[in-house]
C-alpha cells in the first residue's frame, strides 16, 4: 500500500480526452470552437473531460454570443447565460445549468494566460513619464506653430462644462437608465444595451476585452448629453459640417467602458484628426506616428478596392504580452490621461488606448485645413498610398521604390486570379526588430520582401507620389472601409468648392488628389473649345453633384463626360441615351418637353500625344470605336449600333463581372463619350427637400405618375431576335470557374430572354454580395435569401398562350430610367396662386403678382417640377424597376405620395394574371415583385430599406418587409 502522507501523481489527462486532436495546440482548438453554434459546442462538451473545459471557457460563450446578437442585448450574469437564453431554451434546462464540472491533470499555459488578463486588477498600471507634452490651455496660432503635428495633452478645456461635473455612472444612471447605447465589440452586428444593464454588467463582468459603450449617436436618444459639452474653440475648423443628416459620416462618439476596456491599435477614419476628452477615470495611451505598424499589428489592404483592415491583439493583450518585449527606443510615446484633460491625436497616428479604471469621455473626429489634403488621399482609389499611409514603406515591394517611389500601375500585376478572389497586401510585425512585407491572395500564396531603408515622410506631396493615376471613383469599387460612401465624397466636394470660395486652392488640391479633378477639367477645356462653349468660370471647374460620371453645369448648358465602368459600358450608356431621345422626337411624345434638350454629343479621345473629338449622334460605328475590341459590337447597318438591345446583352455578360475588370478589359481607357444639354432652370429637389409644401410634394408626386406613364408607352425599338440568339450562344460557359446553370427560357419571348437571364446571373453569390453590404440588413433575413427569391425567374413573367398560340407575358416591356431620384428631379418657382388653376406639370413660373415666382422678401411661394434629368441608366424591362427609387428616395417611404404617384400613373404595371390561370400565390402580388428586384439591385437598396423603416430589422421573413414597404402596391387598381 501506498504511504497516506504521499501523494498520488496527476496524471495528464489531455492526451486520453482528446485523442488524435491531441496534437492541435490549445489556442486553435479555442478558435475552432469558435466556429460552432452554442448547441454544437453543447453537445461537444459532453465528449470528455478536457473538452468540457474548452466548452465551458466564458471567452467562448462571449464570442457565441456576440455572433448571434443584435438589437438590445441583456446581461444574464455570465456569457453562458445569456448565449442560451438568445437559444430560448426550456425553462427547466436553464434552471438545472448552474454548476460546474471540475477536473484536475490538466493544465493549458494559453487558458491560464486568458485567465490572468481576465482578473488582471490595473491601479498601478498607469505611466507618467509625461513623453506627451502637457500644456494648459493656448490660442489657436500656438496650438498651429507648436501642436498639431504631434499629439500633446491639453488641461482647461472642459473647465467650464456641465459634463465636468454631471459625467458619473451614478448621475448618468439615474438620467438615462433606460436608454439604450451603442456596444463597441468584434462583431458586424450592431448590438445596443439599456444603460442600467450595462452598468450591472460592468459591475460584475470579468472579461479581458470587455464591452464598452461606443456610441456615435448618443446625440439623438440622448439628446441632454450634447448639452453637456462644447467643442473646443481649437476645433471648431471642422469641414465636414456642410454635410447634413446621414450624409455626414460618423464623428463624434461618447465611451463608457470599464477597467481593461479599451481601443486596439488604430489609425483614426480616413486619416481625420481627433480630440478626446475625458470626464471620469483614467486611460493609458500608446502612440507611433504615421507609417510604424507597432509590434503585433497586421495590416491588410485589399488591391482591388484600397480596403484596409486591421488584425491586432487587445490593448490589454498588447500591454501585457507584446509591451515587454520592445527595446526602450521602439518604444511608443505613452501618457496616463487624467481627468479633464484633452488629448490630441493628429492625422495619421496610430494609438491604442487602455481604461485603468471606470472611464467617460467624449471624443470627436474632425476634418480641417491642416488634414483636409490627407483625407481626400485616403478615399483616392487605389491601395498603394494607403497602405503607405499606414505601414510606411515597408507596404512596398522592393522594387517599387526605383524611380523615386513611384509604382507600377495595377494593370502590371498578374490578375489572372478568378474575380471574386481577394488579394490583398498584408505588412505585419511578427517580433520585436523583425519586419516582414508579404503579398498574400486566398489561395495561401506567399512572398516575402526586405523592408526598405529609404526614409518615410508622412507629407503629402510624398504619399501622393503612391497614388495609382490611372484609376478614379467613376470607375474603381470604392473601398468599403470608408467612413462615407463615394456620392457623398463628391457631393461634400463640391459643397466645399461653392460654398468656401475662399479656400479653393486647398480644394483643389484635395479634389485633384481625390477626384482626379485636373484630368477631368482637361477634357472638359477640350470638349468646350471644340464647342466653342463660353470660358469655364472659377465655379464650374470641379465636377457637380453625387452621379456616377462627372458633370459639369456652366452658364446655359451642362456637359457630361461618360466614364462609369470604363468604355464600353460608357458607349453603351451614350448610344442608349441618344437613341432614346431620337425615338422621343420621332413619336412627339409629351415627355420631351420635361427633358433637357440635347446640344451636342460626341467622342473625345487621345491620339499621337493630343486630344480629338469626333461628333456622334449614336448612328454607325466610328473609326475610333470600330477599332476598340468591343465583345457585343452589332451589325454596322443598325440604326443605333450600340443602343438599348446591345446595352441588355452587355449588362447580361457583365452581371457576375467585378467594374475593376469591366473598366480595364477593353484597352479603351483613353475614349470618352460625351453629351452637352441645356441647363434647367430652378433647383433639384434634393436641395427643396425641406422647403417645400405639402401640396408641392404631391404635386411632385402627381408629376412623375404622369411622366412615367410617358415614359413607359414609348415603343420599345424593333428586336432583333436572331441577333441575340447567336450572342448567348457565344457566352463562355463558365462563370467565376463554375459551370453556369442552365436557365430555361424555351417559352420565354426573346425580348424578355435577356432579362431572365441577368436576374438569374444575380441571383448567384447573392448571399456573400447581402453579407458584404452587412450592417443594416438583418444577418437572419440574409441566411433565409435564397428560399425567398425565386429558382425560377420566368414565373415573375406568368407567360400564357394568346389565341394564336403564341407565348405572352403578363407585364408590359417598357423604357425605364432606372434612377429617378431626388438629385435627378428639377424644380421651378412659380406663383402659388397658379396652382389652382392648372396641372402643376403644365404650370409655368409667373410674373405677375410676384417676380418669378418669389414673393417681395425673395422668396419662393410654391415649386413646380419642371424637368427629370440623367438617362445614363436607360434600360428596358419590367416597369416596376422604375418605382423603387421614387419610392424610397424622393418619396422615403410615405404612403400617401405613394398613393398619389399611382393615381397619376394609371397604367398597368401587369396585366390580371389571374385570368391566364398563373395560379396565384406570391407570384401574383406586385409586392413580391418589386421585392425582389430591390434584392437583387446592382446598388445596396435593401440598405435604404432597413435605414428608413428600422423597425424592419427585427424581422422574422422577407414577407413582414415586402408587406410593409411595398404593400401598397397590392392595392393599385391600374390594370389593362
Amino acid at each position: 500500500m501506498q504511504n497516506s502522507d504521499q501523494a498520488l501523481p496527476v496524471k495528464d489527462r489531455r492526451p486520453d480526452a482528446l485523442g488524435d486532436l491531441k496534437i492541435i495546440p490549445d489556442e486553435i482548438i479555442c478558435s475552432i470552437l469558435e466556429h460552432l453554434t452554442p448547441r454544437d459546442v453543447g453537445r461537444l462538451a459532453c465528449v470528455s473531460s478536457v473538452m468540457y473545459i474548452f466548452c465551458n471557457e466564458e471567452p467562448l460563450w462571449m464570442s457565441l454570443c456576440l455572433k448571434k446578437a443584435s438589437g438590445v442585448l441583456q446581461y444574464k450574469g455570465s456569457w453562458k447565460k445569456t448565449a442560451l437564453h438568445l437559444e430560448d431554451p426550456p425553462i427547466e434546462y436553464d434552471e438545472s445549468c448552474t454548476r460546474l464540472l471540475h477536473f484536475d491533470g490538466f493544465y493549458s499555459p494559453f487558458l491560464y494566460r486568458r485567465y490572468y488578463r481576465c482578473h488582471t486588477v490595473l491601479d498601478g498600471f498607469s505611466f507618467d513619464s509625461q513623453l506627451v507634452k502637457r500644456k494648459k490651455i493656448v490660442t489657436r496660432e500656438e496650438f498651429d506653430r507648436e501642436c498639431a503635428e504631434e499629439p500633446i495633452l491639453l488641461s482647461g478645456l472642459a473647465d467650464t462644462w456641465p459634463a465636468r461635473n454631471t459625467w458619473t455612472i451614478d448621475q448618468l444612471l439615474t438620467r438615462y437608465g433606460d436608454t439604450a447605447f451603442r456596444i463597441s465589440q468584434r462583431s458586424v452586428r450592431s448590438i445596443s444595451m439599456k444603460f442600467k444593464d450595462y452598468v450591472a454588467y460592468m459591475n460584475v463582468q470579468h472579461d479581458e476585452d470587455p464591452l464598452y459603450i461606443f456610441d456615435y449617436k448618443f446625440g439623438e436618444n440622448a439628446q441632454g448629453l450634447l448639452e453637456d459639452y462644447r467643442v473646443p474653440d481649437l476645433f471648431q475648423e471642422d469641414l465636414f459640417n456642410v454635410l447634413d443628416g446621414d450624409m455626414r459620416p460618423s464623428y463624434r462618439w461618447v465611451i463608457i467602458g470599464p477597467q481593461r476596456s479599451g481601443a486596439s491599435w488604430h489609425v483614426d477614419p480616413a486619416l481625420t484628426s481627433a480630440w478626446n476628452t475625458l470626464l471620469c477615470g483614467r486611460k493609458r495611451w500608446a502612440l507611433y506616428p504615421p507609417g510604424r505598424v507597432p509590434l503585433g499589428v497586421t495590416v491588410h489592404v485589399n488591391e482591388d478596392d484600397g480596403d484596409v483592415n486591421i488584425e491586432t491583439p487587445s490593448s490589454l493583450e498588447w500591454w501585457l504580452d507584446f509591451y515587454p518585449l520592445l527595446a526602450d527606443d521602439d518604444k511608443p510615446i505613452e501618457c496616463t490621461q487624467l481627468p479633464g484633460e484633452t488629448i490630441v491625436v493628429p492625422s495619421g497616428w496610430w494609438h491604442c488606448i487602455l481604461n485603468l479604471e471606470t472611464t467617460i469621455a467624449v471624443t470627436q473626429n474632425f476634418v480641417d485645413s491642416k488634414n483636409f489634403e490627407f483625407v481626400c488621399l485616403d478615399f483616392a482609389p487605389g491601395y498603394r498610398h494607403k497602405g503607405v499611409c499606414r505601414a510606411g514603406l515597408l507596404a512596398l515591394e522592393e522594387e517599387s521604390l526605383e524611380g523615386g517611389g513611384k509604382n507600377t500601375s495595377a494593370g502590371d500585376h498578374d490578375m489572372s486570379y478568378p474575380d471574386l478572389t481577394r488579394k490583398e497586401k498584408r505588412v505585419r510585425v511578427n517580433r520585436c526588430g523583425e519586419i516582414q512585407n508579404h503579398e498574400e491572395d486566398t489561395n495561401g500564396v506567399s512572398k516575402n520582401y526586405n523592408s526598405s531603408k529609404q526614409d518615410f515622410s508622412y507629407d503629402i506631396n510624398f504619399l501622393a507620389k503612391f497614388l495609382d493615376e490611372d484609376r478614379d471613383h467613376y470607375n474603381f469599387p470604392w473601398s468599403s472601409g470608408n467612413c462615407t460612401g463615394k456620392r457623398e465624397m463628391r457631393e461634400w466636394l463640391y459643397k466645399l468648392w461653392v460654398g468656401k470660395p475662399e479656400m479653393r486652392e486647398l480644394i483643389w488640391k484635395g479634389a485633384c488628389l481625390a477626384l482626379n479633378a485636373g484630368k477631368w477639367l482637361e477634357l472638359l477645356e477640350e470638349i468646350c473649345n471644340f464647342h466653342k462653349l463660353p470660358t469655364l468660370t472659377a465655379e464650374e471647374k470641379l465636377p457637380v453633384g453625387n452621379g456616377s460620371n462627372p458633370v459639369y453645369l456652366m452658364a446655359d448648358c451642362v456637359v457630361k463626360i461618360f466614364v462609369e465602368g470604363g468604355f464600353e459600358s460608357s458607349i453603351y450608356g451614350l448610344g442608349t441615351e441618344l437613341e432614346f431621345y431620337s425615338l422621343l422626337a420621332k413619336v412627339n411624345s409629351p415627355l420631351k418637353n420635361y427633358i433637357p434638350d440635347v446640344l451636342a454629343s460626341g467622342i473625345l479621345y487621345v491620339e499621337n500625344g493630343s486630344y480629338t473629338i469626333v461628333p456622334w449622334d449614336g448612328k454607325g460605328v466610328l473609326d475610333v470605336i470600330g477599332k476598340c475590341n468591343l465583345t457585343l459590337l452589332n451589325c454596322k447597318q443598325e440604326e443605333f449600333p450600340f443602343g438599348i438591345w446591345s446595352k441588355k446583352q452587355f449588362e447580361y455578360r457583365s452581371a457576375w463581372m467585378s467594374v475593376s475588370k469591366l473598366s480595364t478589359s477593353d484597352g479603351c481607357n483613353r475614349i470618352w463619350p460625351y453629351i452637352i444639354t441645356k441647363r434647367c432652370k430652378g433647383k433639384m429637389f434634393a436641395q427643396l427637400r425641406d422647403a417645400l409644401s405639402g401640396e408641392d410634394v404631391l404635386n411632385l408626386a402627381s408629376f412623375l405618375g404622369e411622366q412615367l406613364r410617358n415614359l413607359h408607352l414609348l415603343p420599345c425599338p424593333p428586336f432583333n431576335e436572331s441577333s441575340l440568339s447567336d450572342k448567348l450562344k457565344t457566352e463562355p460557359p463558365f462563370n467565376n470557374g463554375f459551370v453556369e446553370d442552365v436557365v430555361d427560357t424555351s417559352s420565354v419571348p426573346a425580348e424578355w430572354e435577356i432579362f431572365i437571364r441577368t436576374l438569374a446571373r444575380k441571383k448567384k453569390n447573392l448571399v456573400n454580395r447581402l453579407t458584404a453590404w452587412g450592417h443594416p440588413i438583418p444577418k437572419a433575413l440574409i441566411d433565409k435569401v435564397d428560399e425567398y427569391i425565386p429558382d425560377d425567374f420566368v414565373k415573375l413573367l406568368d407567360i400564357y398562350q394568346d389565341e394564336n398560340g403564341l407565348n405572352k407575358v403578363c407585364k408590359p416591356c417598357s423604357w425605364i430610367h432606372s434612377d429617378i431620384m431626388d438629385d435627378n428631379v428639377y424644380m421651378e418657382p412659380c406663383c402659388a396662386s397658379s396652382r389652382s388653376n392648372g396641372n402643376a406639370a403644365d404650370t409655368g413660373p409667373m410674373v405677375n403678382g410676384s417676380i418669378n415666382g418669389y414673393d417681395e422678401f425673395g422668396e419662393a411661394k410654391s415649386w413646380h417640377c419642371s424637368h427629370i434629368i440623367d438617362f445614363s441608366n436607360l434600360s428596358i424591362g419590367d416597369p416596376i424597376y422604375d418605382v423603387i427609387p421614387i419610392h424610397l428616395d424622393i418619396f422615403r417611404g410615405d404612403s400617401s405620395l405613394f398613393k398619389q404617384f399611382l393615381e397619376s400613373y394609371k397604367l398597368p404595371l401587369v396585366r390580371r394574371m389571374q385570368q391566364h390561370g398563373s395560379g396565384g400565390g406570391k407570384f401574383s402580388r406586385l409586392s413580391y415583385h418589386a421585392m425582389c428586384y430591390c434584392i437583387l439591385h446592382d446598388d445596396n437598396v435593401l440598405g435604404t430599406i432597413f435605414s428608413t423603416w428600422k423597425e424592419l430589422r427585427t424581422a422574422k421573413s422577407w414577407e413582414e418587409v415586402e408587406m410593409t414597404v411595398w404593400g401598397e402596391l397590392n392595392n393599385y387598381k391600374g390594370y389593362a
